[in-house]
């Protein structure tokens, strides 16, 4: 049962947008988030039917969000890390929910998703594994990256893919805040996947 100010079809404070209040532009936005092939994880419930309230600022976030997941070259791999570090360092509950089995499809283990889950230390991860973790735990946690900490990272992933993974990491934390504000919940008998 949701508290009262949410929408039980939408699963937030906004309700789902209709179709047919949308523009031709804002029509086709709509069909390719309600398509479950049309590169969503959620669909329209979720970040993406609160980023359609704004029809222009959604055709902009997803050419992005596409570059940065499935087009920058980060692989499968580093980016579910990246997200995950950042729903968790945000304590972002319905963000980890979507990509704790996307991780897991691309090969990360349970006992790396319990490092992150558990804000655990990560001695003994392969070291791209391992700076991703730190480096999202830093910039959220920390607010500030060690000289130390950007070295080995810069040495590991390079300028370019260097820009892309912060990016990334960025454009979720920007995902996360919009589903905090809109305060996005799980599905009815969905349990949290974080710990409190």
């Amino acid at each position: 049962m949701y508290p009262e100010d949410i929408d039980p079809e939408s699963g937030c404070r906004l309700p789902l947008p209709r179709r047919e209040q949308l523009d031709d532009a804002g029509r086709r936005t709509y069909d390719s988030l309600a398509d479950p092939k049309g590169g969503t994880i959620r669909g329209l419930r979720g970040p993406g039917g609160i980023l359609l309230h704004s029809p222009e600022l959604s055709r902009h976030a997803r050419p992005l969000n596409r570059y940065l997941r499935h087009e920058a070259g980060l692989g499968g791999r580093v980016r579910e890390l990246a997200i995950l570090t950042t729903a968790r360092e945000l304590d972002s509950q319905f963000e980890w929910a979507a990509h704790e089995p996307e991780a897991l499809s691309d090969g990360i283990s349970l006992e790396i998703i319990e490092i992150i889950k558990h804000r655990k230390n990560t001695n003994g991860l392969d070291e791209a594994d391992a700076i991703v973790i730190e480096l999202g735990r830093e910039i959220f946690g920390a607010r500030k990256v060690a000289s130390a900490t950007f070295v080995r990272s810069l040495r590991q992933f390079g300028r370019r893919a260097l820009v892309d993974l912060v990016a990334l990491m960025g454009n979720y934390a920007g995902t996360a805040a919009l589903l905090t504000a809109f305060d996005m919940r799980l599905d009815p008998n969905q349990p949290p996947l974080l710990p409190p």
